[in-house]
């Protein structure tokens, strides 16, 4: 058994717990409080005058999947030959050697959401994962975790630069919509088969996409401008999908919308020039402004965009720009927990979920503050010399 002892616990449940207690055991926490007796034999970590939190989660990645200075050879997250690709698999190409991850440990990041890029309509399947480990299949805390589709002017750029569908949002959106079509029909199809007993033949597109339209895995849609992401949600609601914003970069031009639709947003990278037209309106005020209006928040790097190291960063810069600092905190802990669908496990420091501690040097929306020490399930993964 290990007990964290001493330090200012950020349980992210409401709770903040002065000279607070975590007691682990088999990787799993199994109580958290103030003046919690130590069992004999085990082992202390004196936390005293530190800061203590779950590890932190990045929502929107591409850890793994665009690898760190090995340059072309490592970017596997746009298969750029077909824009309706959803039985790609994320698990199929995220690299754990990729020094991200190591990255991702130190600054204190011990999951991600991570997977295909925004070249495709349909872009494949993200998974979310543990920052360490040797094999990414012990990795994952769920896979797949979302279904990656894509709006504005990534997937009309790539294609119609090839002369191919679509070139246009109204073919984005067309496109979508006949797939899921499709997809409805196959499901229909395959009740019918499976009740009289008869042989159906499988579709792996097809088979992907009835787990999204029997609400096993959410839509994730990139889209920056307001009008793309009504679009997302308009089809969303049109096929009675779960659908997440992801970027969101003009969010706040319609927070109430999305507040009054109850559509998360995993808002970022902010951290960047306004490459494009669709980032004109590109700001960290836009995270503050959503959560003001009561739409759920997460804040993302979308690594390697912005180094997965300087998540809390990005939440600090939120702050400066008007986000509280409990929300901002929330974005990267128990927020982007929920919105991928794995909060019985992390993002917050509670009984029975897994031991991602991490102690901090200092608060860490503090610019100078650094991890002393990173556990995952447990396990000592990182400390300070």
């Amino acid at each position: 058994m290990i007990a964290v002892k001493g330090g200012t616990v950020y349980t992210m449940k409401g709770e903040i717990i002065e000279g607070g207690t975590v007691l682990i055991e088999d990787g799993k926490i199994v109580k958290v409080g103030k003046d919690i007796p130590v069992p004999e034999g085990c082992e202390v970590m004196d936390a005293s005058g530190k800061y203590v939190f779950p590890g932190f989660i990045d929502a929107h990645s591409h850890v793994g999947i665009f690898e760190e200075g090995v340059g072309e050879i490592g970017e596997d997250g746009n298969e750029m030959t077909d824009p309706v690709t959803p039985h790609l698999r994320a698990l199929d190409a995220v690299n754990p050697g990729d020094k991200a991850f190591d990255d991702a440990i130190k600054g204190g990041v011990t999951c991600v959401f991570t997977g295909p890029g925004s070249a495709n309509v349909i872009g494949g399947q993200s998974i979310a994962v543990k920052t360490f480990g040797r094999v990414i299949d012990k990795m994952v805390v769920k896979a797949p975790a979302g279904l990656k589709v894509a709006f504005g002017e990534n997937p009309k750029r790539v294609y119609g630069q090839q002369k191919k569908m679509p070139s246009t949002r109204m073919g984005t959106a067309a496109l979508l919509r006949e797939t899921l079509t499709k997809a409805k029909n196959y499901l229909e199809k395959r009740k019918k088969s499976l009740e009289k007993g008869e042989f159906f033949e499988k579709d792996l597109k097809m088979e992907v996409l009835c787990e999204l339209l029997e609400k096993k895995i959410p839509l994730r849609a990139h889209a920056h401008r307001a009008d793309d992401i009504m679009t997302a949600v308009r089809i969303a609601r049109e096929f009675d999908v779960e659908i997440v914003i992801e970027h969101c970069t003009e969010g706040h031009l319609i927070a109430d919308e999305l507040a009054e639709l109850g559509v998360a947003a995993v808002v970022g990278p902010s951290l960047t020039s306004r490459s494009k037209v669709e980032l004109k309106d590109l700001s960290f005020k836009t995270a503050g402004i959503l959560a003001s209006r009561g739409v759920k928040v997460a804040i993302m790097t979308d690594h390697p965009v912005v180094p997965i190291q300087y998540l809390n960063v990005c939440a600090a810069l939120a702050v400066k720009e008007g986000m509280k600092p409990e929300d901002a905190l929330s974005a990267i802990t128990i927020n982007a927990a929920e919105i991928i669908g794995i909060a019985d496990r992390v993002g917050s420091i509670e009984e029975g979920k897994d031991a991602d501690i991490v102690i901090w040097d200092g608060f860490p929306l503090e610019i100078m503050s650094k991890p002393e020490l990173v556990m995952i399930e447990g396990k000592v993964v990182y400390k300070k010399e």
